[in-house]
């Protein structure tokens, strides 16, 4: 996982005459080197100083430890233990980026057109991920899945549910070592048009009994007037 360390162990005991060079990626670029005879430690920064102040070398076994790893330390590395003959020790190493929390939007709201049910149309999405799975689950049961092998791209995952369903919903984002959950609140996201359409109607037919109320009053005030000069006169 990004930022642990990773060692790669030999399980082996170095002579006197030991030198042990290490290489990474498919170039094998230098990146240490250990030299028993003399007890001198060198470290190369690597491409574009990539691994500057990471590297420990174990000075009796060889085993080489990454520290506060990087997606960009996955590859291929290579152990070379040599005095008279030389033993090759060669490790693939995958580092995953540490995951975010799904993050739910909102596009649409449609009405059906064979039913007066409203849906709710709603996308998870994360940012920056690269060898991770996001899904949808109703519950236990998996509802889609999307998958991807590249690093640092973005994934969106629609899903649409009726805004009265009662049903539970989560987005999960994961890889083979962790996962993230992000569970679906559907009546704090999917508002409806009904319940503000309903609320307008409210308002509206207050307005209008109000309307019929001062109109009711003025008529009796007029009322009461016309009889007191019919009166009068």
């Amino acid at each position: 996982m990004e930022g642990d360390s990773v060692s790669l162990q030999t399980n082996t005991e170095l002579q006197t005459e030991n030198l042990i060079t290490c290489t990474f990626g498919l170039s094998k670029t230098l990146i240490a080197q250990f030299n028993k005879v003399t007890g001198r430690f060198s470290t190369y920064d690597g491409p574009d100083g990539t691994f500057r102040d990471r590297l420990k070398l174990d000075h009796q076994t060889g085993s080489l430890t990454i520290t506060n790893t990087r997606t960009t330390d996955s590859g291929l590395y290579q152990i070379i233990i040599s005095s008279r003959r030389s033993i090759i020790f060669s490790f693939n190493v995958t580092v995953y980026a540490r995951l975010p929390v799904p993050v739910f939007s909102r596009i649409f709201s449609s009405s059906s057109s064979s039913s007066s049910q409203q849906n709710c149309s709603l996308v998870c999405s994360v940012v920056n991920v690269g060898h991770v799975t996001l899904s949808w689950y109703k519950g236990n049961s998996l509802l889609s899945s999307i998958s991807v092998s590249d690093l640092s791209i973005s994934l969106s995952l629609p899903l649409e549910v009726e805004y009265q369903d009662k049903n539970s919903y989560s987005c999960v984002i994961n890889n083979p070592f962790s996962n993230q959950t992000q569970h679906l609140d559907i009546t704090q996201l999917c508002h409806t048009c009904a319940d503000s359409t309903e609320a307008v109607i409210r308002l509206v037919v207050t307005a209008l009994v109000g309307v019929a109320a001062a109109a009711a009053v003025v008529v009796l005030v007029y009322d009461i007037r016309s009889r007191r000069n019919e009166q009068d006169n």
